[in-house]
């Protein structure tokens, strides 16, 4: 009988976190495998978000989401202006207050922004947001100097060529079918075209994202015992067109709400200038990126109390993207899940779950997590 291949590391998900982990764990003489079921790499949840570099305002302090973004936010920015051929463009933002509630609201995301170690956060009067945004309308404000947007594809392809570099390679069309512990590793059985294929890995690391919770079930873990059974998430945007995209400078944000999946409609601005509006919150069954045309006087009517000159007519369908939640319709916010499974008898299974935003801005940070896991199983 043939022998198996025997591969030191395999990812499971070419997005931006697994190639983020793909760059930090090759070299060393590994020999290092990603595997992506599509066709090339970012195709979903990687591509389809705000691109928005968050400063780490929302998360409870101490949290994998928190330290993770307070981090990744240093090094994306530190990563950018190397010229790594990733665009970013600290732009900043300010979380708006159109009620006396919402006011109060805004020294408590200060006080958990400072607790998270994000720097430079004032507080604004109406007049001092005036001053910045002269369209927008708000009693006060937060200014956040550390939020920014940045080339998702770009640093993807960053990563990428830096994995390449250390001798990592990736291959696309090749969904993962199986997945059998050993006393040595994983078997991963890959189903490429019509044919499959079987090899033998010491580490596997799974990056999966939407398929994240089918991935550890495969790898024999019971994900709702575990807590990791996944649920999808839209978010819809919706683009403003003509000479209504100059409206504001820097991005808008409104205070969330405790009952939100998200942080509320927001305005958010691309590299090129180009306003947005959203992401929405919609919990679905099905993976489906159409935006739903109806949802467009929702949208403006969630914007239009502090955007004032925006009309109806400005909004058209823009994109959508789904968000691999740990948390259900209803219920409380949920950390990531990066962990080494070696306490469920499955050594070497490093397991990537619920990475939802902040995970483009938090990708770096968590491949350092992740690269200490690897270094202490090779």
């Amino acid at each position: 009988m043939k022998e198996k291949e025997i591969v030191d590391v395999t990812i499971i998900g070419a997005g931006v976190i697994g190639l983020a982990v793909a760059s930090k764990v090759a070299g060393k003489k590994r020999k290092v495998y990603v595997l992506e079921k599509n066709d090339t790499f970012g195709q979903e949840t990687s591509s389809r978000n705000s691109q928005v570099i968050h400063a780490g305002l929302y998360y409870p302090p101490a949290s994998l989401k928190a330290k993770t973004c307070v981090e990744g936010n240093r090094m994306l920015y530190a990563i950018g202006e190397k010229n790594n051929g990733v665009a970013f463009n600290k732009l900043t933002k300010i979380v708006i207050a159109t009620s006396e509630w919402e006011v109060g609201k805004l020294e408590a995301l200060r006080k958990n922004g400072i607790d998270n170690g994000v720097m430079g956060l004032l507080l604004l009067s109406r007049q001092e947001t005036k001053r910045l945004e002269p369209n927008v309308e708000a009693r006060a404000a937060l200014f956040v100097p550390s939020t920014g947007v940045i080339d998702g594809h770009g640093l993807m392809k960053f990563f990428l060529q830096k994995a390449k570099d250390k001798g990592a390679q990736v291959v696309y069309r090749s969904k993962v079918t199986d997945i059998a512990k050993t006393n040595t590793g994983y078997v991963v059985e890959t189903q490429e075209g019509k044919e499959k294929f079987d090899f033998l890995t010491r580490v596997l690391i799974n990056c999966a994202g939407l398929g994240a919770d089918k991935v550890a079930a495969m790898a024999g873990i019971d994900i709702t015992r575990a807590g990791y059974r996944l649920h999808y998430c839209k978010g819809e945007y919706f683009s403003v067109s003509g000479g209504k995209r100059k409206l504001v400078k820097r991005l808008v944000y409104p205070v969330p709400l405790p009952e939100l999946a998200g942080v509320g409609i927001h305005v958010t601005l691309d590299l090129d200038g180009r306003m947005r509006l959203g992401p929405g919150v919609e919990y679905v069954k099905e993976i489906n990126y159409k935006v739903d045309e109806k949802k467009k006087p929702f949208f403006y009517a969630s914007v239009k109390k502090f955007l004032p000159d925006l009309t109806l007519e400005d909004l058209e369908p823009e994109m959508a993207g789904i968000r691999p939640k740990l948390q259900g319709p209803g219920e409380k916010q949920k950390d990531f899940i990066i962990r080494h499974e070696i306490d469920k008898g499955l050594p070497g299974l490093i397991n990537l779950i619920g990475i939802e935003s902040p995970g483009l801005t938090a990708s770096p940070a968590i491949a350092k997590i992740v690269g200490n896991m690897v270094n202490e199983v090779l």
